[in-house]
């Protein structure tokens, strides 16, 4: 996996409310995401980009995304050119590029060519058919570390309730494409603000579904998110056994604390016991 080993949680702010950001990065999220495409409407979208460029110096390192407009409109041809310029001028770029409503790794190898090197780590959002057809060929494309999957404009598409049995077959599918790109996968956010335990069951079923992340439309949503996600001191513990008796048995299929442990199973192990605190 490139790029995103230890983040679980991926919260998004509205740019067109930069107030709300110094709030959001008071949260655990591990990125937080500053969005200027869903969440502000077509006349504010110059005024947005402008309020939040002009922050990028002061926020912290590593830690904060931008969504920018698809590359198919023009707010997202200027969002792209806003960001060539301050990289011309040798200044910062958000750690993070959410690329929405991407169909072909071409859009990927074009945001790359515009910003060079100092083009951020580039997570494409997967939001169409075409786009989800196209998923492990878009993670596999230099510059793109993880997926997203967009599921609301996914289900707009199809006709299907936004909920999970209609777009079951979509999160799987999209869980083997990154799986295929070697890529992490992260979930669609939860829209139902007020059902914390609705929430919680989403979040563990797409973590059992070999989801690595989870994004989030609250702060409220972060904590539960990140509990789920986040192996406990006991989980890590417990891998890190495993690995050691794997280890010991020479790579060997083992039998440990009743179960078999086989090469295959060790990466799951090996990820659990990455969380450990350094």
């Amino acid at each position: 996996m490139r790029e995103i080993s230890r983040q679980v949680s991926l919260l998004f702010v509205p740019g067109s409310r930069p107030e709300r950001l110094d709030k959001a990065l008071a949260t655990a999220a591990d990125i937080v995401c500053v969005d200027l495409e869903d969440a502000v409407a077509p006349q504010d979208k110059d005024s947005a980009r402008s309020a939040i460029l002009s922050r990028l110096a002061e926020l912290p390192e590593g830690r904060v995304a931008l969504r920018i407009n698809g590359l198919r409109t023009r707010a997202g041809i200027d969002d792209l050119a806003a960001l060539a310029a301050i990289a011309s001028r040798g200044e910062a770029l958000p750690a993070w590029l959410l690329l929405p409503m991407v169909e072909s790794p071409a859009e990927v190898a074009i945001v790359r060519g515009v910003l060079g090197n100092a083009c951020p780590r580039i997570i494409p959002l997967v939001e169409t058919v075409a786009g989800l057809k196209a998923a492990a060929a878009i993670g596999r494309e230099e510059g793109a570390v993880a997926l997203m999957l967009g599921a609301g404009d996914l289900s707009a598409q199809l006709g299907c309730e936004f909920a999970w049995e209609p777009l079951l077959a979509a999160r799987g599918q999209f869980v083997m494409a990154c799986a295929d790109a070697g890529v992490p996968a992260i979930d669609v956010p939860f829209t139902r603000l007020n059902d914390t335990d609705g929430l919680a069951e989403e979040t563990a079923r797409v973590r059992a579904m070999g989801f690595q992340l989870k994004a989030a439309i609250h702060p409220a949503q972060v904590d539960t998110i990140n509990t789920i996600f986040r192996p406990s001191d006991e989980e890590i513990a417990a891998a890190e056994q495993a690995i050691a008796a794997f280890k010991a048995g020479g790579g060997q299929a083992v039998s440990f604390n009743g179960r078999m442990l086989e090469a295959p199973f060790m990466k799951r192990l090996e990820r659990i016991a990455a969380f450990k605190e350094k």
